[in-house]
């Protein structure tokens, strides 16, 4: 058996309603489903006894799933400090490229809602997209590409 496709990602983010708002106010993204788990299957599966969390699974509109969990039992103890980018060469770190249309006035909306970008969008050095990499409200690294 070998992995044939990815079925979403998933990021685990302090505040579930402050993420909502990001990813379909902003990115516009819709929710596919969403939920509150507890009990022995979802001990089991992440490995920590007694935990609750809540999970919102967001459709990305041409394909693809983007998970969102918040640990309402087990707060990792990081959560009660500001959340501050996450940088792009950390161990472990990774991000998700997102394909967006007018970079340009997306730019200015993640500006505007206070949200962290490292630079404004870029040409790619092929001339053939636009570039720019933006973190979430977690500092969680995204890649937004518009198609030139």
């Amino acid at each position: 058996m070998v992995a044939s496709r990815v079925r979403h990602i998933g990021f685990v983010v302090r505040d579930l309603e402050k993420s909502l708002k990001f990813y379909c106010g902003i990115l516009g993204l819709t929710i596919y489903k969403r939920e509150i788990e507890e009990g022995e299957y979802i001990e089991n599966l992440v490995g920590i006894k007694g935990v609750r969390l809540e999970w919102a699974k967001l459709n990305v509109p041409e394909g693809g799933l983007i998970e969102l969990l918040s640990y309402r039992s087990h707060p990792d103890p990081e959560v009660l400090k500001k959340p501050e980018p996450i940088p792009s060469n950390r161990l472990g770190s990774g991000h998700v490229a997102l394909t967006v249309t007018n970079l340009d006035q997306l730019y200015k909306e993640l500006l505007k809602n206070g949200i962290s970008c490292n630079s404004e969008p870029l040409i790619a050095f092929n001339g053939k997209v636009k570039i720019l990499y933006c973190h979430d409200p977690d500092g969680i690294i995204l890649e937004l590409i518009e198609d030139l």
